[in-house]
Parts: C-alpha cells; structure tokens; sequence
C-alpha cells in the first residue's frame, strides 16, 4: 500500500511536536545547566567576571580572619579556591592585604577576581592605590571601592578620590570602580549619579545591619527597613550597574541555622544581586554557604 505524501504544514507540525517532546522529556531536563554558588557570573555592564560567592575577609573589622594567622588564612583561602570560589573581598580598613598577597602566591591571578576598599580621602588617592597593589602583590585590581559611604554627598566630598579611580580605570591599574554604602541616602545617591559601577549593598530580610535613613554606618536597623534598600537594588539592575550583595548572615550574628537558612534564601531568590560576599573562617562554613546557595538557586523558577 502506498503511503500518501505529507504536506510541508503537516511535516513542520509533526518536527515541532518531537521537538517539543525532547524539551519536555525527562533526559532534557537532566542535563539543563544549573546555577550554583560557584558559578562564574558577570559583574552588571562591566564584562568581570567572578564566582556568584565570595569569601570575605573583614569580619569584624578583619579581627576574624587576622586571628587565623596566616597558616590558617591560607589554608581558608586555598580551601574557598578549590571549591571553586574565585572573589575575594578585602579592604584597606581591614588590615588583611598582605595575608591575602600570601595566601593566592601560586595560584592563577587571571582566575581570581579582588576587590578592595579605600577609606576616605586621602590627599594622593593613586599613590594609595600603588601601595594596596604591592601589598595584594598584583599588577591590577578588579574592582575597587570607596568604602563606607554615608552622606548623600559622599560624591562631592570624596570627588579627588572618585577622579582618581576613574584614571585609575582608563589605565587599566583597575577593572572597575564602585562604592561600598552604609547608609539609605548615600545608596540613593550611588545610584543617581554615572560613576559608579560596583555597588556593595547590606541585605538580609532581618533588616540586621541594613541601611536606614540615618547618616550612620551603625544605626539600629530591622526588616522595615529593607524594602527602600531593595528599591535602590532594582534601579542599579535596571541600569546595567554591578551589585554585589554583603552582610547575608548579619554580619555573623545569625548564629541559628534558620536565619542564615532565612537569609540566603531570601537573597539568592530575590535576583538583585550578581554575586554575594560571606566573611568566613572556616571550611565548615564554606560548605554550608554553598549548600544553603545550591539548594535556594535549584528552586528559584
């Protein structure tokens, strides 16, 4: 018996529904790429490139990993590295350069993604930046910051410090320039002016340690005071500008499992942050900050 042709509707309907069997069956499903803690992801506009977690290494001012030494820093760092963590944040308020400079010798620098922190303003912003470049023991640094910002004016009162990194950016001394903020109105003003490119923003859905209305970097904070910070996060997404989030587990005070379960979740689901930097001093943390990251990606939709 002959079988009669078949139309080119009918061909294309039958190849789209195959096609579409394959992306519902299971086996496609199994090998869908998903998103982890370690994942390398893109900082906003400026094309960086660093792991979705990084270690931080300013808990406490720094006194947290200082009182390692630099046995056990490096032994913390290099343990972050082969779990696949590539970001590490230091600053110079830290006092942790030169433990971080002992703590990488070896290992790629391509791979790795630093960022640092300057404090105020100093009268020779670059020279400043020379110096934290010997003392990370590296030609470059990928992203730096102006930290601890708190007025809504911090651009008109550290502007030499701003010219500074943007000539520091055009030299290619840095990658990317941005700002570490510690209060609401100086992370509204982050967001209104061009320069900034890096955003460092406290979030937890505790409110512990987020920023307020008040020009302190201290000021006593709770959950109604994170949604204007959120508000700011949507507006640096919307313009394509870096946003690294901080103080996931309150700054260590989240000593029960449920509220860094609570935190991690809240941020990893919230999609306002490309990456996410976690002070810690221990491996047993580092596992469980990736398992708690792998476990609220896998059930992000």
């Amino acid at each position: 018996m002959r079988r009669r042709p078949i139309s080119r509707r009918q061909f294309i309907a039958k190849t789209a529904a195959v096609a579409g069997g394959l992306f519902a069956s299971p086996l496609f499903a199994a090998v869908t790429p998903k998103r982890t803690a370690v994942d390398q992801v893109t900082l906003g506009k400026t094309g960086l490139k660093l792991s979705r977690l990084g270690i931080g290494c300013g808990s406490n001012g720094g006194r947290v990993q200082r009182e390692l030494g630099q046995d056990g820093f490096t032994r913390l760092i290099r343990y972050a590295y082969d779990q696949g963590i590539t970001y590490i944040d230091t600053a110079q308020s830290y006092r942790t350069h030169e433990m971080v400079r002992e703590a990488v010798k070896g290992l790629p620098r391509e791979k790795l993604f630093i960022q640092t922190k300057m404090s105020g303003v100093p009268e020779k912003p670059l020279e400043v930046l020379d110096r934290f470049r010997k003392e990370l023991g590296t030609d470059y640094i990928d992203s730096l910051l102006t930290h601890c910002t708190v007025t809504p004016k911090w651009d008109d009162e550290r502007r030499r410090v701003l010219d500074a990194m943007e000539e520091a950016r055009d030299k290619k001394i840095i990658g990317a320039h941005g700002v570490s903020c510690h209060s609401l109105p100086a992370l509204k003003r982050s967001v209104e002016i061009g320069w900034t490119q890096v955003h460092l923003v406290r979030l937890n859905p505790q409110g512990v340690w987020v920023d307020t209305p008040a020009e302190k970097w201290n000021a006593e904070s709770n959950a109604s005071h994170v949604p204007p910070v959120m508000e700011q996060m949507k507006l640096m997404r919307a313009k394509g500008h870096g946003v690294i989030g901080m103080k996931l587990i309150g700054n260590g005070d989240f000593t029960d499992p449920a509220d860094r379960e609570k935190a991690i979740r809240f941020v990893m689901q919230s999609n306002l942050t490309d990456a996410v930097v976690i002070g810690f001093k221990s491996p047993a943390e580092i596992d469980e900050a990736i398992m708690r990251i792998n476990n609220a990606l896998a059930a992000t939709v």
